[in-house]
């Protein structure tokens, strides 16, 4: 008997039940992932822990079945799994994750929510030309936002550096590696003066996917650092703004309609 578990995600469709689920909540840390299953589903079901992309399926209050996953670090990772997910049948896709503000107005703790990326990766050019843009779905950043608001949660909405890496690629010298490339130094300042709020580096190839596969996507980040005071992420204040992110995420998904 052949098995329809998909290679990476390690299941299929026969493991998502007879109401299975449309909206995903794809965090990059499994650890994330395990807590809004935790805190927000019920009558979980762990359905993958293969590879470290750990899927739980459960049930939201309102009784809408949801899906939250992993995607691992990077956008080459979540390429293989976003389309695994498409192909199971998963057709909206909310990336719950983190960020560093390059914004002064934009604090540690607040969220931004992506409405389009500067998208410099790699994978996001094996799905489409270096000029297709990243734009996220609009229904779905309107959904965040109402969510943000209804919640009191502060939000930022506009665009996002997407790049392929956490150090170089977002111009931290404190590193293994403090001789950059000229390429890349004063790249943050120049992303700063076109109004980029932060940086990741997932939702652009994302964005991209969703646009060419025909998906709904969206991007809600909590934020961990700030730029312009200095490279390093803020501990103390990390549970607050992936908090502030999973709610906004999760209320988006409870309360979304699928526009006419």
């Amino acid at each position: 008997m052949t098995s329809n578990k998909l290679y990476h995600i390690g299941f299929g469709k026969d493991e998502l039940g007879k109401s299975p689920p449309t909206i995903a909540l794809l965090s990059g840390d499994p650890e994330r992932a395990l807590i809004i299953a935790q805190s927000y589903l019920d009558s979980v079901t762990v359905i993958s822990s293969n590879r470290g992309l750990n899927s739980y399926l459960g049930i939201l209050p309102n009784g809408k079945t949801l899906l939250s996953t992993t995607s691992g670090m990077g956008a080459s990772s979540l390429s293989i799994v976003v389309n695994e997910l498409i192909q199971v049948g998963i057709r909206q896709i909310i990336r719950v994750g983190t960020c560093g503000s390059i914004q002064e107005h934009i604090p540690v703790g607040s969220i931004v929510i992506t409405n389009a990326a500067l998208c410099r990766q790699g994978a996001a050019n094996d799905i489409a030309p270096i000029e297709y843009p990243a734009a996220a779905d609009p229904f779905t950043t309107v959904a965040l936002v109402n969510a943000a608001r209804d919640l009191g949660v502060k939000y930022h909405v506009g665009v996002t550096a997407s790049v392929d890496t956490f150090y170089e690629g977002q111009e931290r010298t404190d590193s293994a590696n403090p001789h950059l490339m000229r390429s890349l130094q004063g790249i943050t300042d120049e992303y700063r003066r076109l109004n980029i709020l932060n940086y990741e580096m997932e939702c652009g190839t994302l964005f991209k996917m969703a646009s060419v596969y025909g998906f709904r996507a969206g991007c809600v980040c909590g934020v961990l650092a700030q730029r312009t005071i200095a490279e390093n992420v803020i501990l103390e204040q990390k549970s607050i703004a992936i908090d502030n992110a999973i709610k906004v995420a999760v209320r988006t998904a409870q309360q979304w309609i699928e526009p006419d």
